[in-house]
C-alpha cells in the first residue's frame, strides 16, 4: 500500500486514515473507554497509522463524567506514538446550542497546546491543525504562532481545517502549511475547487466526512432514527426523507459499482477520491471493528481514470440534500 505524503512536512502516512471523533463526540453516548482504546489498538493492527483527533471532541459519559478524544487517542497509542502520525486540532469551543466559539490568539493557541499535549499524553503533536478560521484573526498570526511552535519541537507541522485559498495562501507564506482538512465526499463537492492550490502549494488535503456522515455506507433507510440526543446526525438533511429521495440515484450507482468490484459501498466511495488525487487522505470514522477493516482496505480498490470521471460526470447531473455545504462543484 503506497504512502501519501503531507506536504512538505515529511509526514508519510497510509492512504486511508481514522477520524477518532465518534468514539467521544457527535455520534450518540461516548464508547466506555476501556472498549475505545481496546478498538483503537485494533485499528493500529489493521494497518491505520494516520489517527485524527481535536481538542473540542467531548461528549458526556453515562456518569456525568466528560469524554476527552484526545485522551483515549494518546492512551492507545502511547507506545507507537513513533509509528503513528497524530493529528489534533484547536480554536473551536462548542456552545450548549451546538454552535462554535471560535478563538486563534496566540495566546490561545499556546494554551491549547499544551492541554493537548497533557491528554495525549506526548511532547510533541505531528500535525495540529487550526480547527476553523477565525474572521479575528489574520492568517499570518496564525502561521506565525505555529512557526514558533514548530521551532519549539511542540508540533512537527500544522495545517488548517475548512481552508480557503486566500487564507491557506497567506498562511502558507509565512510558515508552509502541511495539509488541510475540508469536508469532501461523492456528496459535498465544492472543495475541489482547491485541488489545484493544493497541488501549486504541495498541500495534502485531509477528507472528512468522506462518506457523508456514514450515508454512503448504505447501511442506513428512510425512517432511521438517531435517538440519542448526543447524536448530530439526527438533524442532518440527508437523513430525512428528501435527503434519501435525492440520493437515490447515487446510492444505486454505489450499489451497481460495488458488486462489480467485489467491494462494499462504502469502500467505492473511498476509492473514488482516492484514485482521483495522490494527495487525498480521507479519515473516515468508525467505531466498528470490522467497519474499520472494510474501510482500511479500500486503499487496496483501484478505478480507472475513466471511472473516476465517468462517477464524476453522474455526480454533475445530482442535486443532495446534505449537511455542511453545497453539493455540487
Amino acid at each position: 500500500m503506497n504512502q501519501r505524503t503531507l506536504g512538505t512536512s515529511g509526514l508519510s502516512v497510509n492512504p486511508v486514515g481514522l477520524g477518532c471523533m465518534g468514539f467521544s463526540h457527535a455520534y450518540g453516548a461516548p464508547t466506555d473507554r476501556q472498549t475505545a482504546v481496546r478498538t483503537l489498538r485494533e485499528a493500529v493492527d489493521l494497518g491505520y497509522d494516520f489517527f485524527d483527533t481535536a481538542e473540542s471532541y467531548t461528549g458526556v459519559n453515562p456518569d456525568g463524567s466528560i469524554s476527552y478524544n484526545e485522551e483515549l487517542v494518546g492512551e492507545a497509542l502511547r507506545d507507537v506514538q513513533d509509528k503513528v502520525v497524530i493529528a489534533t486540532k484547536m480554536g473551536v469551543a462548542h456552545n450548549p446550542d451546538r454552535s462554535l466559539r471560535l478563538d486563534s490568539q496566540p495566546e490561545t493557541i499556546r494554551k491549547s497546546v499544551e492541554g493537548s499535549l497533557k491528554k495525549l499524553g506526548t511532547d510533541y503533536i505531528d500535525l495540529y491543525y487550526q480547527h476553523r478560521i477565525n474572521p479575528n484573526v489574520e492568517p499570518e498570526t496564525v502561521a506565525d504562532t505555529m512557526a514558533q511552535l514548530m521551532k519549539e519541537g511542540k508540533i512537527r507541522a500544522w495545517g488548517i481545517s475548512e481552508a480557503t485559498e486566500d487564507y491557506l495562501r497567506r498562511a502558507h507564506a509565512v510558515c508552509p502549511v502541511a495539509a488541510i482538512q475540508n469536508r469532501y465526499s461523492m456528496m459535498a463537492r465544492a472543495h475541489e475547487a482547491l485541488f489545484p492550490v493544493c497541488e501549486e502549494l504541495n498541500v495534502a488535503f485531509v477528507a472528512f466526512s468522506p462518506m457523508a456522515n456514514g450515508f454512503l455506507t448504505g447501511a442506513y433507510r428512510p425512517g432511521t432514527q438517531f435517538t440519542d440526543g448526543q447524536d448530530y446526525r439526527a438533524a442532518m438533511p440527508q437523513y430525512t426523507e428528501e435527503g434519501y429521495t435525492k440520493a437515490q440515484g447515487l446510492l444505486e450507482l454505489l450499489t451497481r459499482m460495488a458488486e462489480e468490484k467485489d467491494a462494499t459501498m462504502g469502500q467505492i466511495s473511498l476509492a473514488w477520491m482516492l484514485c482521483k488525487k495522490p494527495y487525498i487522505v480521507p479519515i473516515p470514522g468508525s467505531r466498528k471493528p470490522e467497519r474499520l477493516r472494510e474501510n482500511f482496505a479500500a486503499g487496496e480498490i483501484t478505478l480507472t481514470p475513466e471511472e473516476v470521471t465517468a462517477i464524476d460526470t453522474r455526480l454533475d447531473t445530482m442535486d443532495f440534500a446534505v449537511f455542511g455545504g453545497h453539493s455540487g462543484k
